[in-house]
């Protein structure tokens, strides 16, 4: 092979002068006599001559000059491969062990967090010890852990009602655990019981409104008000469900779904439990007396029986009173157009549920024409006649009185028909409340419950009570807001 000098560092070329090759000839003549040995020793020697060969044409390849006409020597470190091949399999070694140290590393930071955290659990300082075990047997604050009123301990009324609360998995408890401060009840009757149940197909004989509301109301009262030696005349101010909050009362909405006139004596009748022990607010004759429990009468409840003495003798229920006809508008604005009362009757699903039989056989829970719904069935004409004498709530159907809500977002006309209602109501001293709210899509529902508490409504109707509850649906979400 020939070399280039002028490409081939001095101290390069001195050292391959200087390798020897061996003489095997005069080694084999000094050292060996015999035949055998002879023939070993040639073999070794050009074993030995291969060997000597191959690592002086190795050394002169190092220093013969590549392509850019510099020493092999001389270049990156790429250039002393054999094969450039193996270079993506030495960068996908060290791809897969920079992510696999990477993944160790952060693991570890991960469990050292998992550790910290245990160990407060395990081994909690002072503070935690105490805390943690603070009124138990043995242990600081013995007995003191709980007080005789502390069935609803933590839990904050919210304006909110609970819309088909019997619906619920445990109706009316569920409501309260969530700080409603409204539940509601479709009642029935049939004989002389009342019966709880969205429709004729969902009624069972246990599911009454004497075991699902009358009954466990008594039984909380009773807890929210024990008699101890501190008062043992019982001669105290009445507390409520709600114990962070004892002076609110909550709001039982009947819904009459037969027949108004039939059902109220009944009805008036179921309350006694409550009414004998003074939980039921009432009115005197001159101002309302508020108590634990207010019993409002919607659906098909006659106006004129809960403002009869005679029908409601104790004035301890009040009525639904019909929103959209206490509208008002500002000074110079114009009425907007009114609604159709036969649209806002959602009494109409009950002749649809009765059996065909129902006047013949069931003569008393058949609806009349005078059953006309909410805020309908036996009110007068003058809308001045509902008060805070005879009433409490003023309601109407959301997506009748306003309708939908086209683009996902109210329109002016709409906020003025709200503004409107809110301004009747208010000025008659009832509580504004929208039922057959929009509920889908969930960023549009949201919407329309912040524009209504913002604009004024007393009472927001829900079916989610966690969403309207423990949920920031007032934070803007959506195209719409």
């Amino acid at each position: 092979m020939t070399v280039d000098p002028n490409c081939v560092d001095e101290e390069r070329r001195s050292l391959l002068s200087s390798i020897p090759l061996l003489d095997h000839d005069a080694y084999e003549a000094n050292n060996f006599n015999d035949t055998s040995s002879v023939r070993w020793a040639r073999r070794n020697r050009r074993w030995a001559q291969a060997q000597s060969n191959s690592s002086h044409n190795r050394l002169k390849e190092s220093i013969t000059c590549n392509a850019s006409n510099q020493p092999r020597w001389m270049t990156t470190r790429r250039d002393f491969y054999d094969d450039e091949k193996l270079m993506p399999g030495f960068r996908r070694r060290c791809c897969v062990r920079l992510g696999l140290g990477t993944f160790i590393f952060l693991a570890a930071i991960q469990l050292f967090a998992v550790l910290s955290g245990l160990l407060i659990v395990f081994v909690p300082d002072g503070i935690h010890r105490i805390t943690n075990k603070w009124g138990q047997v043995g242990h600081i604050g013995e007995g003191l852990s709980s007080w005789p009123t502390d069935f609803t301990r933590g839990i904050l009324p919210i304006p909110c009602h609970s819309h088909n609360d019997y619906w619920r998995r445990v109706p009316l408890y569920s409501a309260i655990e969530a700080g409603c401060i409204s539940v509601e009840a479709d009642v029935w009757l049939f004989g002389e019981e009342l019966y709880v149940g969205h429709s004729l197909a969902s009624l069972t004989p246990n599911r009454t409104l004497a075991s699902l509301y009358v009954n466990p109301l008594v039984q909380i009262l009773e807890k929210q008000n024990p008699s101890t030696h501190f008062h043992p005349d019982g001669n105290v101010s009445q507390h409520g469900v709600f114990d962070t909050v004892p002076e609110q009362s909550l709001t039982l909405l009947i819904d009459f779904k037969t027949s108004g006139s039939a059902l109220f004596p009944y009805v008036v009748s179921a309350l006694e439990p409550l009414r004998s022990r003074g939980h039921l607010t009432y009115r005197n004759g001159t101002q309302t007396i508020s108590r634990p429990i207010t019993v409002i009468g919607t659906g098909n409840t006659p106006f004129s029986l809960v403002d009869s003495d005679d029908a409601n003798p104790h004035h301890d229920i009040f009525f639904d009173a019909p929103l959209a006809a206490m509208w008002e508008g500002l000074p110079g604005e114009t009425s907007p157009p009114a609604p159709k009362l036969d649209s806002l009757v959602y009494g109409s699903d009950i002749d649809a549920s009765l059996p065909d039989n129902s006047v013949s056989k069931y003569e008393q829970h058949s609806v009349s024409e005078e059953d006309m719904g909410q805020g309908m069935s036996g009110t007068p004409e003058n809308p001045d006649a509902y008060t805070t004498e005879n009433s409490v709530y003023a309601s109407v159907s959301f997506a009748q009185a306003i309708g939908h809500v086209l683009f996902g977002k109210l329109s002016d006309s709409q906020l003025s028909l709200i503004r409107g209602h809110i301004r009747g109501a208010h000025r008659r001293g009832l509580k504004v409340r929208y039922w057959e709210l929009p509920f889908w899509p969930i960023g549009l529902r949201n919407y329309v419950w912040d524009t209504l508490v913002k604009e004024g409504v007393d009472i927001l109707n829900v079916d989610d009570l966690d969403a309207a509850t423990k949920l920031d649906w007032g934070k803007k979400s959506g195209w719409w807001r």
